[in-house]
């Protein structure tokens, strides 16, 4: 039984995680970007059981998933490049590292580039296997409001500074070896947050 989105060999694809809770126009924005700027064949939103980082749980994985499926199609993001999926829950993963390595399992043949916004990056070093995960796919860091300053003074960004390619070669990225990563403004930012749709009491 097929537990995750159909892809061709060689196809270049990017992966947003996330909790997705809920799922909002920032996500979108990025993910109009992304597709844009690194030349994407598709990205798939992998929306996760947990984050291991939260105490607090999620809304319901169908909720989220629901959620996320009714944002497309969306102005310049064709329903057909956009994929949404549940497959860590079918993998049985808890963290990115091993969801990752999951993924890479069922489809050997695709190019994967880890897509993650900038205040992502920042924290980045906390998420166990990290370093694996820089060095085993090529990173797309798309910005965020607020957050690019400490994003590329991360442990991570200096960690891996020498291997930070040009803004200019992003569209290069999804077929470079690993590790190579960059980091993208995008445009007139969008500053929608799940923490402050919650907070207003927009969401289960």
């Amino acid at each position: 039984m097929q537990i995750g989105p159909n892809a061709r060999p060689g196809q270049r694809i990017g992966l947003l995680g996330g909790s997705f809770d809920p799922p909002h126009e920032g996500h979108v924005h990025i993910t109009r970007w992304a597709l844009r700027r690194f030349r994407l064949d598709q990205v798939w939103w992998l929306v996760s059981p947990g984050n291991p980082l939260k105490d607090r749980g999620p809304a319901p994985i169908e909720t989220r998933m629901a959620a996320a499926e009714a944002m497309f199609p969306a102005p310049g993001v064709p329903d057909y490049r956009i994929e949404i999926t549940d497959i860590e829950a079918h993998l049985g993963t808890r963290y990115t590292a091993e969801t990752l390595k999951g993924v890479r399992r069922l489809y050997p043949s695709v190019r994967f580039t880890w897509l993650m916004g900038a205040d992502n990056l920042a924290t980045f070093h906390l998420w166990q296997d990290w370093r694996w995960i820089m060095e085993s796919f090529p990173v797309g860091v798309l910005g965020r409001p607020g957050s690019m300053a400490s994003a590329g003074l991360s442990p991570a960004a200096r960690r891996y500074r020498r291997h930070r390619i040009p803004k200019a070669r992003a569209a290069r990225l999804p077929s470079m070896r690993a590790p190579a990563w960059t980091m993208l403004t995008t445009g007139r930012m969008s500053d929608a947050s799940s923490t402050a749709i919650r907070s207003a009491g927009g969401w289960p």
